[in-house]
């Protein structure tokens, strides 16, 4: 008999091949039959009537930051809301384990840590979960059966360098028998599942007490010797991030990404590809190390978001305008101070300049204040400002944008919320984005859900790439939208039956109605540990999520149901070759 019988759907099967009418039974977990309409004549437990509905497989998002949310949310909202089952984490050399048992205050560095650098909330990280583990067998131990989605992990390396080293991982080398220790940490972590090493070279990340964090201070030699260490593990990956990231590598950083990756033989990917008409060198130029990296006998591989995704921003609180050159000692000043400088017109004049500046790289976008919408405001001066746009409001006072900017952040101490918008929405920047995804080393990825709760938004991109594609620009058709976040991603991460509908492999399935399928607005709640703030986005048009067979959302409603799998490299992924 079958558990659950799918009737009459239109099944886009994650291959990228037709859209075709079918039964789907599942029984224990595992997709058992694909039939034409009406032919299934085994009984079932329960059935549904799909018809005039697309039946895929579940979404993989490749680039979370799921690792401390899961404790308190094993849904993971509001990813699995939009129809993914199945998230990586460990991401940007940041992860929870391992941490060392004789030293407590590690925890605590580690919190402070994730609060500056991922924008999760201190007091959520503080309340939400219980730090009880030490090594990574026993974080992913903490997580195993009480989790909605699949979730797989890498390593950070700012936890390998901090357990073995302590506080001298910040600005220091390891003894070679340091470095001995750091990689036995390792081969432990991977024996226990972990899929790789995640690392960050980035100028961008920052510990709680503003100082480069500890992966920053490697050398290449380490991260070769790690890297190395990956590829004595089956179906393990690299991922990493580097300064150039943001905008354009350098020359040394596309050396190190391609001698890591060849010297894992595991493929290496990074975040994020960010793709502007505007900017037309970038593209060719991020996407060096991946030919490169194919000549020397490796992979790597840049993820790329199909949407714009909704991004907030804040003089009062940390936020990408902290990372503009020169400004990020301005915006730490105590709130009166803050505001004084911000009212110096020689400060501001400065401040400008450093944002337009090619040394602001990718942040230059953030530089046109006029463009900026007033989201919520907090006081009387500001009443009937919110969703107004800043050119406006400058030509009726006759400010500029940035001085009547910071004065309408000033009346309200800081508080107020800016929407700034996007600069690469234009018909041009889009059919670069379309050119651009047919590259066999691009893939759609680059969410952070799970990171930068109160500033952004990315988990939905899924549901809204998709209604972008059936009712919008329609730049992709359905099949190869659907394959591009199903099946690319689990054959990138080798995962073992996962990513397409296909008998016997897990029953891993979103049921979604292709006239409605959209991402609502991106609106701020408190409902995390501590009563802390999140961006929240609604999902329209999701009828059914299923992991491993069993149904955990009907119509964005949890189901309550836990059947998600920690997915552990060897066990659960194969090797993915880079020949």
């Amino acid at each position: 008999m079958l558990d659950h019988l799918i009737r009459r759907a239109t099944v886009v099967d994650g291959t990228g091949g037709p859209a075709y009418p079918a039964d789907v039974g599942i029984r224990g977990g595992r997709i058992v039959v694909i039939a034409e309409p009406g032919t299934v004549t085994e009984e079932a437990v329960t059935s549904e009537d799909a018809d005039g509905l697309v039946l895929a497989p579940g979404f993989v998002d490749p680039h979370t930051h799921y690792d401390a949310q899961l404790f308190w949310d094993p849904y993971a909202t509001p990813s699995m809301n939009h129809g993914v089952t199945t998230v990586a984490g460990g991401n940007c050399g940041f992860t929870l384990a391992p941490l060392h048992p004789d030293r407590p205050e590690d925890a605590d560095y580690t919190r402070r840590m994730m609060s500056r650098v991922e924008g999760m909330a201190l007091a959520a990280l503080e309340e939400g979960v219980d730090w009880t583990w030490s090594t990574f067998r026993e974080y992913l131990d903490a997580l195993e059966g009480r989790i909605a989605v699949n979730a797989g992990f890498m390593v950070g390396h700012c936890a390998l360098r901090r357990h073995v080293m302590g506080a001298d991982a910040v600005g220091g080398q390891p003894t070679p028998a340091q470095l001995d220790a750091m990689l036995a940490l390792f081969h432990d972590a991977m024996d226990a599942g972990a899929w790789g090493l995640s690392t960050t070279q980035s100028s961008t990340h920052s510990d709680g007490d503003g100082e480069p964090v500890a992966s920053r201070h490697a050398r290449p030699e380490e991260l070769l010797a790690l890297s190395r260490a990956v590829g004595e593990h089956e179906g393990t990956q690299l991922e990493a991030i580097v300064a150039g990231c943001l905008d354009q590598f350098s020359d040394e950083e596309i050396d190190l990404l391609v001698d890591m990756t060849a010297a894992a033989g595991r493929p290496l990917n990074w975040n994020v590809l960010t793709i502007d008409a505007a900017v037309p060198e970038r593209v060719p130029r991020q996407l060096i190390p991946s030919e490169r990296a194919r000549a020397a006998g490796g992979r790597i591989v840049a993820l790329t978001m199909p949407i714009l995704t909704p991004m907030n921003m804040s003089l009062g609180t940390f936020c990408a305008l902290n990372l503009i050159p020169g400004w990020g000692e301005i915006l730490a000043l105590p709130v009166p101070e803050r505001i004084e400088r911000l009212r110096d017109p020689a400060a501001r004049a400065e401040m400008l300049r450093r944002a337009d500046s090619k040394e602001a790289g990718v942040f230059r976008r953030l530089a046109n204040f006029g463009r900026y919408v007033i989201g919520d405001t907090y006081s009387a001066a500001n009443e009937g400002l919110s969703g107004r746009v800043v050119n406006d409001i400058a030509a009726e006072r006759g400010q500029d944008p940035f001085h009547c900017l910071v004065e309408i952040c000033a009346a309200d101490d800081l508080r107020t919320v800016l929407w700034p918008m996007p600069t690469d929405n234009d018909p041009d920047s889009w059919a670069l984005r379309q050119r651009t995804w047919e590259h066999e080393d691009v893939m759609l990825g680059g969410s952070d859900a799970g990171a930068h709760l109160d500033r952004m938004c990315g988990a939905p991109y899924t549901t809204r790439f998709l209604g972008d594609c059936l009712r919008g620009r329609k730049l992709v058709p359905l099949p190869t939208a659907v394959r591009m976040l199903t099946d690319d991603p689990a054959r990138l991460f080798g995962l073992r039956e996962r990513g397409r509908i296909e008998e016997g492999f897990h029953a891993d399935l979103v049921l979604f109605d292709p006239e409605r399928i959209d991402a609502g607005p991106a609106t701020l709640v408190h409902d995390l540990p501590g009563d802390s703030p999140r961006l929240d986005s609604k999902a329209i048009g999701i009828v059914s999520v299923r992991v491993n067979g069993v149904e955990t959302l009907r119509d964005d409603k949890v189901t309550g149901a836990v059947p998600g799998t920690v997915l552990r490299s060897g066990r659960d992924t194969r090797t993915v070759s880079t020949a």
